[in-house]
């Protein structure tokens, strides 16, 4: 059985939900190193061609679920602030 952790979602403030830590963290450390701090930030497409090939081929073999799991620690971080979004087309940062 993996290890799962608790994360939330912005667009579901008190919800929490469980996921496997291992591809979380895996997809956190890729996601905070693709993000820039400053405006305009990077569009999902963007962001996840930053990030596809930072992440490890035994967690996402050829970057299967990647998607979902860009979208799932992205509405972690949007919701414990450490992620901004802005703009339309939407885009993404850290925050500041």
């Amino acid at each position: 059985m993996t290890e799962k952790i608790d994360i939330e979602n912005v667009v579901q403030p008190g919800k929490t939900y469980r996921v496997d830590r291992a591809r979380y963290e895996a997809m956190r450390a890729a996601m905070w190193a693709a993000l820039p701090t400053a405006s305009p930030g990077l569009d999902a497409r963007a962001l996840k061609a930053a990030i596809l090939p930072a992440l490890p081929e035994d967690l996402f073999p050829g970057g299967a679920t990647a998607g979902w799991w860009i979208k799932c620690v992205q509405l972690d971080l949007e919701a414990k602030r450490r992620v901004v979004r802005e703009g339309k087309p939407l885009r993404f940062r850290r925050a500041g």
